[in-house]
């Protein structure tokens, strides 16, 4: 897949970055953009240790690459983000990159949802999950729309993550919910 104005091959395919249980490497081996990424995060963590982590990355048609890494270091969960300027909207190859940080304290629930299928031998697999963080924030967007119709409710933020079999595999699966799991496991307990 060749997108116009940026010049070069994407793959559609990513290599896997679930084997990797460092960030550096899991980054490298994934992102197309590892050190600016790992700058943006080194950053904010400033030592700080990786308790888990969960990457993502495609390609959509109009901005090019989407990446996201969401680290938990047992405090906070510092999200970065990097994008593709979609063509016209400034000079050829230019993108985005921001960085959000979240308390931990700000987490209000952690949804985990599997979907199971089994095989003809009645194996049971994991073949997607979704993965939910809700936060004290509102949504942005609730709270303009809220305000020109009171009819309509507002929403808390919340973060959401996905992985297929088709996205990601079985090994991506496995690592987002270790990571659901390990925020789960934090919230809700007094931070020193």
């Amino acid at each position: 897949m060749t997108l116009p104005g940026f010049g070069s091959e994407i793959p559609a395919v990513f290599p896997d970055w679930s084997p990797y249980q460092d960030l550096d490497s899991a980054a490298r081996a994934y992102l197309r953009d590892p050190e600016i990424a790992l700058d943006s995060l080194s950053g904010v963590l400033r030592g700080s240790s990786v308790l888990g982590f969960t990457l993502e990355r495609f390609v959509n048609d109009v901005n090019g690459v989407w990446q996201e890494v969401v680290v938990c270091d047992g405090t906070r969960l510092v999200l970065w983000h990097g994008e593709d300027v979609p063509p016209g909207d400034g000079p050829p190859g230019s993108m985005t990159s921001s960085v959000r940080v979240v308390a931990l304290s700000a987490v209000t629930e952690v949804g985990c949802r599997r979907r199971l299928t089994r095989t003809p031998a009645g194996v049971v697999r994991v073949d997607s999950i979704d993965v939910y963080l809700l936060l004290t924030s509102l949504d942005e967007g609730s709270g303009a729309a809220a305000a020109d119709d009171p009819a309509l409710t507002m929403r808390h933020d919340a973060l959401r993550f996905g992985k297929t079999l088709d996205d990601g595999g079985a090994g991506q699966i496995a690592r987002l919910e270790e990571f659901a799991r390990l925020v789960a496991s934090l919230v809700g307990r007094p931070m020193l």
